[in-house]
């Protein structure tokens, strides 16, 4: 294997999490994107039950999308929640991650805290998180987050980020966002395979590693500011991503070790 494509995987897997904070902080709003890693969602369930207050509103956001049999299949999968498989087939993502709240963490105590908690269940990608939070929170009356922090995956945070960013452009005060991926996912090589390179996490809940590459991979494209990108010049769904000179270079290198290896 070359030796190049960890540390290339690494380079862009890094820059797309976008790790603003390594640890929670109280926020007015918090932003929890459904996806088929667990471990986001845990770590903020586990930290309201801890502290209830460490926000006023969390929004689970997440419909039915290309990824969702992913998250049904995390479920399956978890000795913890295999058991809610059966009953969440053709639920939207918000939906489900809902039950592993209600099911799992005292959820009763920390909406009686004063945390509110939103199901947005109409978002099918990161632009959508972005529109339909903002839509179902003043829908609600409740009033523009000061402060708001995003958990998505890691493979999409950069780009959440810079949708929600987009789409709250045209308030007079917008939310001051924080991205936190919750970890950064990161490989190393292991006698002549990739294995998972992170501490603290189910490894067994992560991305098959062919899949994580494609999710890296596709990512820089939408990301460009080009006619086929993301960005204003292109579909216009997030504001402009600089995206520095060395991830490009590494985004060019794995590329083409990919497609010698098809």
């Amino acid at each position: 294997m070359d030796t190049c494509v960890p540390a290339d995987i690494n380079l862009i897997a890094n820059f797309l999490a976008f790790q603003q904070t390594d640890h929670l902080s109280p926020v007015d709003c918090i932003v929890l994107c459904g996806s088929s890693i667990l471990h986001c969602a845990e770590t903020i369930f586990s930290a309201l039950q801890a502290t209830p207050t460490l926000t006023k509103a969390l929004v689970i956001c997440g419909g039915q999308g290309h990824s969702t049999p992913f998250l049904y299949d995390a479920i399956a999968k978890s000795p913890r929640y295999a058991y809610l498989r059966e009953g969440i087939e053709g639920l939207p993502e918000a939906s489900v991650l809902e039950r592993v709240f209600e099911r799992h963490y005292n959820a009763a105590a920390i909406k009686k805290a004063g945390c509110r908690v939103v199901i947005e269940t109409c978002s099918t990608n990161c632009g959508a998180n972005a529109i339909e939070t903002r839509r179902i929170l003043e829908s609600l009356g409740i009033a523009m987050p000061k402060t708001m922090l995003i958990v998505q995956d890691p493979t999409m945070s950069r780009r959440t980020f810079a949708s929600f960013q987009k789409c709250y452009a045209d308030a007079a005060c917008p939310p001051q966002f924080f991205s936190f991926p919750i970890f950064v996912p990161k490989l190393k090589q292991q006698d002549h395979d990739l294995v998972w390179d992170v501490q603290g996490v189910d490894l067994q809940g992560l991305w098959d590693r062919e899949r994580f590459t494609e999710l890296v991979l596709g990512e820089i494209p939408r990301l460009r500011d080009d006619e086929n990108g993301y960005g204003p010049c292109g579909k216009d769904f997030i504001i402009h991503v600089d995206i520095p000179a060395n991830v490009e270079g590494a985004w060019e290198r794995l590329s083409a070790t990919i497609r010698r290896t098809r």
